[in-house]
């Protein structure tokens, strides 16, 4: 009897099928599988990019960041506010030193001067206050303007005649031109002995823009009445008779300049002419030529003043509050300091300066 299946020997049971592996899923697309880049098949995201649990802020999260931001816009509109209001206080006097009723106003002249309105405000304002003993003017220039310098000195006369005030100048690192055609109105004259100090004479300049007009090919119109009328034209050169015209002009500021120091140093014009050369002198050289009065510093001239006038002891210092720009006024000025207009180099008329060069 043929033997069954189960009578059949081990070796022959069945064996159980190979399988081979199955392949690797192909890689997702670019674009990912369902509703994002990090999806899989089936649309769940990889433990690895599983975004966390969602946190619930606090209440007073909010409250901070809406209190922060709007304090934030409340400091800049208070700092808009201060410099505008900095800006619109202009010169009010700084105050009037520690105690004491008799003091020393010193009013500072520095840079190019343009301008005789700040100085001369200052003049008269401690002019007529009768607890200023002695005004000091502390003069770092190398003048400017002639009509500007020329201002200043006779407002310096005018207080020292009519408010009886003892005027002294300070000479710091220079004080030429019109800078010592103030000084020249003062009582007495410092400085130290490397200041730079003189520079008496006149110069008149402007720019000749002609070769430009030539070059960008533009033509400069003039229609005038009057043969002298656009002498200094700044399109073209000098004619002879234009250049003799100005001269004159030149030389007869000059005579001024030399009469008005001869005035204040006390002297005669053909000796302060015979030091107007247009030429600088230290301070040590200047003494012996009578240019100066005395060396020394700012401190050498404040502490004589005050023994002048009568002031014992550390004087008390008066300065004028100086004029800071402030926001509101730089924007006002349609920002032309900040960038300024290359039309005004084309907008220049000759002038007439008390300056060294």
């Amino acid at each position: 009897m043929p033997a069954t299946l189960h009578n059949m020997p081990d070796d022959f049971a069945p064996q159980p099928s190979f399988m081979p592996p199955s392949p690797p899923p192909p890689p997702p697309p670019a674009g990912g599988y369902g509703a994002g880049p990090y999806n899989n098949a089936a649309g769940q995201y990889p433990p690895a990019y599983r975004p966390g649990p969602r946190t619930n802020r606090s209440p007073w999260f909010y409250v901070l960041t809406i209190g922060g931001s709007f304090a934030a816009v409340c400091l800049v509109f208070a700092c808009m506010f201060w410099f505008m209001f900095r800006s619109i206080k202009g010169t009010e006097s700084s105050g009037l030193g520690i105690g004491g009723t008799d003091s020393i106003a010193v009013i500072d002249i520095e840079g190019v001067i343009l301008s005789p309105e700040t100085v001369n405000s200052q003049l008269r304002k401690f002019g007529d206050d009768s607890s200023v003993k002695a005004i000091i003017l502390h003069i770092n220039s190398p003048g400017g303007g002639a009509a500007a310098s020329q201002e200043i000195y006779h407002e310096v006369l005018r207080v020292r005649e009519e408010k009886h005030k003892k005027i002294v100048a300070s000479v710091e690192s220079v004080g030429a031109s019109g800078a010592y055609y103030i000084a020249s109105a003062c009582d007495r004259i410092y400085a130290n002995q490397a200041s730079v100090v003189g520079s008496i004479g006149v110069i008149m300049e402007w720019m000749n823009y002609g070769d430009l007009l030539k070059w960008t090919k533009l033509k400069n119109v003039t229609i005038t009445a009057g043969e002298l009328k656009d002498a200094g034209d700044p399109s073209r050169d000098l004619t002879p008779k234009e250049q003799a015209y100005f001269q004159s002009l030149v030389d007869n500021m000059y005579l001024q300049f030399v009469h008005d120091v001869a005035t204040g140093r006390h002297t005669s014009d053909d000796k302060i002419k015979s030091l107007a050369t247009g030429q600088v002198w230290t301070g040590q050289q200047s003494l012996p030529l009578g240019l100066i009065d005395k060396i020394g510093g700012f401190r050498t001239a404040l502490l004589d003043t005050a023994r002048q006038v009568g002031i014992s002891g550390e004087p008390t210092i008066v300065r004028p509050a100086k004029n800071k720009r402030g926001l509101f006024s730089i924007l006002a000025d349609n920002g032309e300091d900040i960038f300024p207009n290359p039309g005004q180099m084309l907008n220049r008329a000759p002038g007439f300066y008390f300056m060294w060069k």
